[in-house]
């Protein structure tokens, strides 16, 4: 397992030649939340930060996070996307309309959509309650920001090149990429990232979490890891799916180092640096791609 993000990246004979192919590339951000409109946690910061500079590279960025509550539209104007709207996405049983806002990052160029849906993400809170209970839906409302983050891209007609998922909410997507969407033309050749923020929580999800999380092309010993129903659990999916992880220093429990292990031969795995860190992605992009 190698340790250094340094050790990142392809050496080309043409250096110019590298930067016209990575500015074609798409790059797709799915995250929790997004500074300047909810800030709790430093995934806030890391995905403000990493997008624009990408950008400044040239590429292509979409950024896709959920309306909670705590997001003031009127101050932010966001505003409804008619046309990516209007979707029902499965949640078990039920099945949970699915509404799509846009507002623009103030002073860059970047645009950032939201998923929203009334049920899940109106409350005035993010994921505890006023009295600092994990909610119980917490799982469902995951699921619900996973499928939406994929069925709106695929309405959008955009088809990225990398998917960077950040933290435990966003841990479904590369399993999904991997099965259900893998031979969908907006998918079939995109390579995930997933980056975990040490953002854990303690609660355990109930016995129906892999029936809900279940879709198609996806059977119960792919969804082995996620048989905890707990924080370690959606880390694990998460890892287990995606094309190269990364994770906060500070994430060292004996069961994930165990996991690291077990997927170092699989795949790059390599501990968040925190200075120049945008350099080091931009090389790890550049190695998935290339």
């Amino acid at each position: 397992m190698k340790q250094n993000y340094g050790n990142f990246g392809l050496i080309f004979k043409n250096p110019h030649k590298l930067r016209d192919i990575m500015s074609n590339v798409r790059i797709l951000y799915v995250a929790s939340e997004i500074n300047p409109f909810l800030k709790t946690s430093e995934v806030a910061d890391f995905v403000r930060r990493l997008p624009q500079v990408m950008q400044e590279k040239g590429m292509e960025i979409r950024i896709l996070v959920p309306r909670f509550g705590l997001i003031n539209e009127r101050k932010n104007r966001l505003h409804e996307v008619v046309r990516l709207s209007g979707i029902n996405i499965s949640v078990g049983d039920e099945e949970k309309p699915l509404i799509i806002k846009v507002a623009s990052i103030p002073n860059a160029k970047l645009q950032v959509y939201f998923i929203d849906n009334e049920d899940y993400f109106h409350r005035k809170s993010v994921f505890f309650d006023k009295e600092d209970n994990f909610y119980e839906d917490n799982d469902e409302r995951a699921i619900f920001f996973c499928k939406g983050v994929l069925e709106t891209v695929k309405k959008l007609g955009w088809a990225p090149d990398i998917i960077h998922c950040n933290d435990w909410m966003t841990s479904l997507i590369p399993l999904y990429v991997s099965t259900t969407y893998k031979n969908d033309p907006i998918f079939k050749n995109a390579k995930t990232v997933f980056t975990i923020h040490n953002n854990k929580f303690s609660h355990k999800f109930g016995q129906d979490l892999l029936d809900k999380v279940k879709m198609i092309d996806i059977d119960d010993n792919m969804l082995h890891p996620l048989k905890t129903a707990d924080y370690e659990g959606f880390i694990k999916l998460g890892m287990r799916f995606s094309d190269a992880v990364n994770y906060a220093k500070e994430e060292s429990t004996d069961s994930f180092k165990k996991l690291i292990d077990e997927l170092s031969n699989d795949k790059r795995i390599d501990p968040i640096e925190k200075e120049n860190f945008e350099e080091s992605y931009y090389n790890l992009y550049n190695e998935l791609i290339g």
